[in-house]
């Protein structure tokens, strides 16, 4: 049987997959588009999207704006489908970016790291100033069921303005993590039961709007059969990143991917990020000689995240994250989600739906069968 679409507001994806937004430079145009073109939901990430405009040193501001005006020109040129952009709500250029993605007509802009409080401020000042309504969809991405009331109660009371979706990111995703250390293996914060819980705490907000909420699971969503497990629980679709890393339409270089191929169980590690947040990586040299306290002096010129303490930290995790992007991980180190080491080969992103799809379908059949045979022994009994 066919996927479930995921609905949010005017917009269907026919296949309910959202490709997790992945900077710096993971997720582009390429990976985007080849996603949406499938029926799921393709996110360009907006940090650090600059890094290979000639003057992103001398001018980093403008070459990340200008960067992500050709990104979402490029995917538009690629598909008809949905495109997103993922913006962190940590960037100092931050309002700058939404505006831009909104100007440029992005479907959805996914925020996290940090409460994406002036969303709806951004989307219409940008209206009024160029006297046309934009439709982008404004979707926060949070780590509780507290969070979606904090933000969806100060959205509605200053701006009249009902959150169009939100992603609930569990702690088993990749990159920076909304948790403290000590909550990332507590079964209280698992996904499974974060869910249920934002799908309660939007009711009222879905009753007081008369209209849906999504609610879309993230982090160690891995299968076909996770997506179906996670719709059970009430949510209308999935964020996957990490999977979306190894297919053949994945903007980073072929040396990124295979760390991810040739990554074991026990090489996935929470680092502490110069961002201020735990974050989730593949170890290497890198990450041990900065737990070793061996500085690397660096000069901050991108200025990319604001709460990043270039006097405190070891090194420019922008500058780490494009060496990694590049291929060169003996200077910096690849984000990952907790189930990297079930990955062992790369795919195109068509093969990777079908085999979603696939295992969606059998995990609905196994569940099909389990209820006739529980209405059998029934009528015996």
């Amino acid at each position: 049987m066919a996927f479930p679409e995921l609905r949010i507001g005017d917009l269907t994806a026919k296949v309910p997959v959202v490709q997790g937004g992945m900077g710096v430079g993971i997720s582009l145009s390429g990976l985007a588009s080849a996603v949406a073109n499938q029926g799921g939901i393709g996110v360009i990430a907006g940090a650090m999207i600059g890094m290979k405009e000639p003057d992103v040193v001398k001018n980093p501001i403008e070459a990340n704006l200008r960067a992500l005006r050709a990104e979402l020109e490029k995917a538009r040129s690629m598909t008809n489908g949905i495109i997103g952009v993922n913006i962190m709500v940590a960037l100092t250029t931050f309002s700058q970016m939404v505006k831009t993605a909104i100007e440029n007509r992005a479907d959805i802009i996914f925020s996290g790291a940090g409460l994406p409080l002036d969303m709806p401020r951004i989307l219409r000042e940008a209206c009024d100033e160029k006297k046309q309504e934009f439709k982008t969809k404004l979707v926060p991405i949070i780590s509780s069921a507290r969070a979606a009331t904090v933000i969806a109660k100060k959205w509605i009371s200053r701006f009249n303005y009902l959150p169009d979706a939100f992603v609930v990111e569990g702690p088993k995703a990749g990159g920076h993590l909304g948790f403290k250390p000590d909550e990332i293996q507590d079964p209280g914060f698992a996904l499974e039961k974060l869910v249920p819980e934002v799908v309660e705490a939007v009711k009222p907000f879905e009753d007081q709007f008369g209209r849906k909420l999504p609610v879309i699971a993230a982090g160690g969503v891995y299968t076909g059969s996770d997506i179906k497990r996670f719709l059970d629980l009430g949510a209308s679709g999935v964020q996957m990143g990490t999977r979306f890393v190894a297919t053949h339409e994945c903007d980073a270089d072929d040396r990124f991917k295979q760390s991810y191929i040739q990554a074991k169980q026990e090489d996935v590690t929470i680092i502490s990020s110069p961002v201020g947040m735990p974050g989730r990586a593949l170890s290497n040299n890198f990450i041990a000689a900065s737990r070793e306290g061996l500085k690397k002096p660096f000069k901050c010129v991108f200025h990319c995240v604001h709460t990043c303490q270039q006097e405190k930290t070891p090194y420019c995790i922008a500058q780490a994250l494009i060496n990694a992007m590049r291929g060169n991980l003996e200077k910096g180190f690849a984000f990952c989600g907790s189930n990297v080491f079930r990955i062992d080969k790369i795919i195109s992103v068509r093969e990777l739906i079908d085999s979603l799809q696939k295992e969606f379908d059998e995990a609905m059949e196994s569940l099909g069968k389990n209820v006739q045979n529980i209405l059998s022994c029934a009528k015996k009994g």
